[in-house]
């Protein structure tokens, strides 16, 4: 058998097709990982994860697109070796995706909305977001494991895996987007020295962010900001912060920690819910 012969065999054809369109989308996908990255490094992001994570995101949308193509041209190919009428098949896919798209709208808007998440960076994989699909009962968080163009997948603190439809993410609240803000209220008593307890707050928000353990994820150290409320039975004071994304929870962690052994050695009272009842003494 001749080289001309065992090419012109159909079966070989298709082989050779497949084989070419492995190969082409798997270094489609190195190719736009490259360029991405190349990309992002000429813009200025406030914090390096966050670069990583829009690599990430637009990546996988351009790796998709150039995936649907290649197999697309691919299959085209195949049924024109295969001796099939691809204009024909055309028309009738017209026809069929005509039908299926009037029943289908749920999942293109799903597929319009994905596109316009990773356009946009609205979240990215590793991000810990909120999902609100139009009510409070519905709201889902977790942090971002994967996104495609139709589902985004979030990974929740119970460690359950959770598969929303973008197109039903009606309101997205990203916790993680360039840095986070640590917010502290804390309530102490009615005779407590605001000047002293101001004091001792910003004295501990100095001795955190000094800690070698959270220096170097602290963009603005945690300061009093102001007396916020005149509660029931306490004073509610407040701190603020500004750090790394999603180092809030560790470090307010710690800062309430400190804070709860420095107000006790100032001698500050964390006040607590109480009742102060006056009587009449009897005449």
């Amino acid at each position: 058998m001749t080289w001309n012969a065992f090419f012109s065999n159909p079966l070989v054809q298709v082989v050779i097709v497949i084989v070419v369109a492995y190969l082409l989308n798997h270094f489609a996908g190195r190719f736009f990982k490259v360029l991405v990255h190349r990309i992002m490094l000429k813009h200025r992001f406030e914090v390096a994860a966050d670069r990583k994570k829009q690599e990430q995101t637009v990546a996988r949308l351009f790796q998709t697109m150039a995936s649907v193509l290649i197999w697309l041209v691919a299959s085209a190919m195949i049924l024109s070796i295969l001796n099939f009428d691809v204009a024909q098949i055309a028309a009738g896919a017209g026809f069929l995706g005509i039908i299926i798209g009037l029943g289908a709208q749920a999942t293109i808007r799903d597929y319009l909305a994905g596109v316009f998440i990773l356009l946009e960076g609205q979240y990215r994989v590793g991000d810990i977001v909120t999902l609100n699909g139009g009510g409070v009962s519905q709201q889902t968080s977790g942090v971002v494991e994967d996104i495609t163009l139709r589902i985004t997948k979030l990974r929740d603190l119970d460690g359950t895996l959770n598969i929303i439809r973008n197109g039903e993410a009606s309101i997205v609240t990203n916790r993680t987007f360039k840095y986070s803000s640590i917010v502290i209220d804390i309530g102490v008593g009615y005779d407590s020295d605001i000047d002293e307890v101001e004091k001792v707050m910003n004295a501990v928000g100095v001795q955190v962010a000094e800690d070698e353990r959270y220096a170097k994820d602290f963009k603005e150290t945690i300061t009093f900001l102001r007396v916020d409320n005149f509660a029931d039975s306490a004073v509610i004071v407040r701190a603020l912060g500004k750090v790394a994304p999603a180092r809030q929870w560790d470090i307010a962690g710690e800062y309430r920690r400190q804070i709860l052994k420095a107000f006790k050695k100032a001698g500050i009272e964390i006040a607590f819910p109480q009742i102060v009842v006056h009587t009449e003494a009897k005449k």
